[in-house]
């Protein structure tokens, strides 16, 4: 089996490229990152499939090692329509990202940036007081767990939903 080297370096370049772009905030980098990638997996199964040879339809006198191998042909059509459908879905997110927020970068929601601001070790006892003082309710943590039990705050039931009585019933 030969091993073609210009082809080995291009599928290094995506893959290499692919996954910076795939880092980015920006979804249409992230897109663009998700092709290249797919296309490098491509020229890797193609690269798999070793040298080209005889369809592999019966010849009397023919030796099996002439004969080429269809499972990397199967496996590269089957990569072909996985990028496809990934490609067309981060389409769509896109295309919604653009619609609702007419930006195309993801933004961080606050508990990004709380968890970006954490210098140092996880302190479980100053999570629950924060996750406390954010919440309606007002808990006590268990000490076991570190979880958080809530404590009712006297707050009246919402109005938009029905209430439920003792045997369950609406």
């Amino acid at each position: 089996m030969t091993i073609n080297l210009t082809l080995l370096i291009v599928m290094g370049a995506m893959f290499a490229i692919g996954l910076y772009l795939m880092l980015e905030r920006s979804l249409t980098r992230v897109l663009l990152g998700i092709i290249l990638m797919s296309n490098g997996a491509n020229l890797l199964v193609l690269m798999t499939a070793g040298r080209a040879g005889q369809a592999p339809i019966y010849e009397e006198g023919l030796d099996a090692a002439e004969y080429l191998d269809p499972l990397p042909q199967a496996l590269l059509l089957t990569a072909i329509v996985i990028g496809f459908a990934t490609v067309a879905f981060m389409l769509a997110l896109i295309y919604r990202s653009w619609v609702l927020a007419r930006q195309d970068e993801l933004t961080d929601d606050e508990e990004d940036r709380r968890v970006a601001a954490a210098v140092g070790a996880y302190d479980p006892e100053e999570d629950a007081e924060i996750a406390s003082e954010t919440s309606e309710f007002a808990g006590t943590t268990d000490p076991n767990t570190g979880t958080i039990r809530p404590e009712s705050t006297g707050k009246p039931a919402r109005a938009d939903r029905p209430q439920r009585s003792e045997a369950g019933e609406h």
